[in-house]
Order: C-alpha cells, then structure tokens, then sequence
C-alpha cells in the first residue's frame, strides 16, 4: 500500500506514527459533543491552549445549547475576546446552539452533511466532531496534516478538500482518524512549519522531502 510514486510508504508510515504518537488526541478540552464544536469553531485561528483557557468559564456561565443561544451577541463576545474574529465567533456560536435546539432537539447529529449545515461548521470541524466523539471514519485535514502530507509525497495539493480525498485512498477507512491526529501530532512536534527537524525524524529515510 503506497500513494504514489517517490512517496512515502504507508505501511511505513502508519507503523511509525503508531509507535511515535500512541496516545495522540484531540488537544481541545470537552466533556461532550457540543462542547467540542463550540470550541473547535472557537479555534480557527487561534491555539488550542487560549481556547482551553476560554472554554471553562464560557461552559460555566452557558452550559449546553439552550443558555448558550439564549445569551446576548456581547455576553458572548465578551467571553470569546481573546480567541481573536471574537463578533463572528459569538455570532456563529449562538447561531448553530439556535439551529441544533431547532434542528436537532439540541443534540450534534452524526453525519458530515448534517453538520456543515450548522453556523459556523466547516467539513475540518465536522471530521474533528465525528471521529473524536462518534468513532466514525474521518480525515480532519488542518495545517499540519496537509503540510505533512504534502512534505512525504502523499499529495500534491494545497485545497484541505483534494488533500483529504488523496489520503482517503492512500489509507484504509477504519484508519482515518487515527491516522490524522497522529500526523497532526508529528506536524506540530516534528515535522513544523519552518525549520523542520529532519534529524529527528522517524520518517527521515523514506521522506521525499527530507532537508527541505
């Protein structure tokens, strides 16, 4: 099983991130499914660790989807300051608490379509909510993911949606999610953005693009 020609093999690959990256997760704080989503959308643009700082006490003053879209656009901004686009935010998350009360009797459905139909939602946020918290087949496709990806030769593209679709045949479904939070663990703690560190790579010998 490989990707392509001069790329890395997968079963290299997939073998190397599961012994590096073990307990590799999602490293945004929740308790459930809706708490994740809101802070997914909270994290665009911002790290992970603002947005665990800015969670608890949103969760505390709002704690589920009813308070939270009954609160005012400024109680809610107020609180979401520091994560930065802090109005558009608030507004999306007060507007998909709306529409799954409406929609969805207040739960986060199951299915891709159904979630990028909520405010605010992207296919990279509902992949996220659908492997951590359902266990179904996802390929969140972050910044770190595609540059990975794109540095072992296991796409060519930029687009999230064609970098998803070329990993998708590369890996086996049941693989997916696993196979994601992994990487994105190596693009943050190896292979970065500037100045990766290539000696201490444990995809070195078969990365393509080793040195860059």
């Amino acid at each position: 099983m490989t990707s392509g020609k001069g790329a890395a093999p997968a079963k290299e690959v997939l073998a190397f991130l599961a012994r590096a990256y073990p307990g590799a997760r999602v490293l945004l704080d929740h308790r459930n499914p809706f708490e994740l989503l809101v802070a997914t959308v909270l994290a665009a643009q911002c790290t992970d660790e603002r947005v665990n700082a800015v969670t608890p006490p949103l969760f505390r003053a709002w704690p589920g989807p009813s308070p939270l879209s009954n609160a005012s656009q400024e109680e809610i901004e107020a609180a979401v300051r520091s994560t930065g686009f802090y109005r558009n935010k608030a507004r999306a998350i007060r507007e998909l608490s709306a529409v799954l009360l409406e929609r969805h009797d207040g739960r986060v459905p199951r299915t891709m379509e159904e979630l990028t139909a909520l405010p605010g939602v992207g296919r990279k946020t509902a992949s996220i909510l659908l492997g951590a918290c359902f266990g179904l087949p996802a390929l969140p496709v972050d910044t770190h993911v595609g540059r990975v990806s794109f540095r072992i030769g296991w796409t060519a593209s930029k687009d999230p949606v064609r970098i998803e679709e070329d990993l998708a045949r590369a890996i086996p479904p049941g693989k997916w999610w696993e196979f994601a939070t992994r990487l994105g663990w190596h693009g943050r703690q190896v292979c970065v953005a500037r100045k990766p560190r290539c000696p201490e790579c444990g995809l070195a010998a078969v990365c393509p693009k080793r040195g860059v």
